[in-house]
């Protein structure tokens, strides 16, 4: 049984999640060391990839 297509919204979330992912993930540093990214630079990604969870969540919940 194959996956049903995603819409545009949903293959735009996915990559703007796995683009914010890889960039935290690419700026990762050992623990100790200063982070090159910002305290605020930090919030904005946390509440990004919240706001798109939240958003799945409700593509998910709403029938089609």
């Amino acid at each position: 049984m194959s996956e049903p297509e995603l819409s545009k919204e949903e293959r735009i979330l996915r990559a703007v999640k796995l683009t914010l992912a890889g960039v935290i993930r690419d700026t990762a540093t050992a623990p100790g060391m200063r982070h090159p990214l910002s305290d605020a630079t930090i919030e904005d990604l946390r509440q990004c990839l919240a706001l798109i969870s939240a958003r799945e969540r409700e593509l998910a919940q709403t029938p089609d």
